[in-house]
């Protein structure tokens, strides 16, 4: 059995070690495996070669579309774990695309590699399978707001929120693109019953003065409101390139 995994500058599989750039774990050593596909478009998406393959017409702000071959490809689960065992880490993310989508391939993987905790970055549409949801350590849950493109009844589905909202591993990570973006986020919290402690606000961008320049005014909002910033490590440390 195979995952489809998407690929790294060489057109090789995106497997690597680095820092953790984002979230609760940010700046831990882990090693990174990204999945290809996705069940949603973000219109600012900075991973669009995970889904957005030619003859995709949906949306995406800078018109670009993939080559499916040069930009995805199928290995084997054993060969996937073996990959990632020998990057000598502890903790591994799971991130794409979405996933969860790849749930059960993805709990086959994992069981050559019993002793590493697992962290999955996910858009909280999905859930992972009792085979999977055991081996999962942290869910970075990033619901997708209404500047992502995405309708609503698409991307933030109430009974999926509800259940990340109550596995005490779910942490919520929200982009932000402008201070607007703060009023949807604390309705969704109060709607869902998202504990603030468990919310990071994220500057949306792709390149160090874009973040820094929107973190000027999103971290007075995090101390107004009781919710946690989130930097993009990876981005000021490497850019906006694959496999860091």
């Amino acid at each position: 059995m195979a995952l489809i995994l998407a690929t790294d500058d060489t057109g090789g599989p995106e497997i690597f070690a680095s820092v953790q750039g984002e979230g609760p774990s940010a700046g831990m050593p882990v090693a990174f495996l990204r999945l290809s596909r996705c069940n949603l478009a973000c219109v600012w998406c900075d991973t669009a070669y995970t889904w957005h393959f030619e003859g995709d017409q949906r949306p995406h702000r800078d018109g670009k579309t993939f080559a499916r071959k040069a930009n995805q490809l199928s290995l084997n689960e054993t060969d996937v774990a073996e990959r990632i065992a020998a990057l000598g880490q502890t903790r591994l993310v799971v991130t794409g695309g979405e996933p969860l989508l790849q749930a059960p391939a993805l709990a086959r993987m994992l069981d050559a590699l019993p002793h590493v905790a697992v962290e999955v970055e996910t858009n909280g549409t999905t859930k992972a399978l009792p085979a999977l949801d055991a081996r999962i350590a942290q869910f970075n849950v990033s619901p997708k707001l209404a500047h992502s493109g995405n309708v609503a009844n698409l991307a933030l589905l109430p009974e999926r929120l509800d259940a990340y909202a109550n596995d005490t591993r779910a942490w919520f990570k929200f982009v932000i693109a402008q201070p607007s973006d703060i009023e949807e986020v604390l309705a969704l919290a109060a709607r869902h019953s998202i504990q603030h402690e468990r919310i990071f606000l994220m500057p949306e961008g792709t390149d160090s003065d874009t973040l820094r320049a929107r973190e000027k005014w999103l971290a007075p909002l995090c101390v107004e409101h009781g919710l946690r910033l989130s930097d993009r490590l990876h981005i000021h440390l490497f850019g906006d390139t694959r496999g860091t």
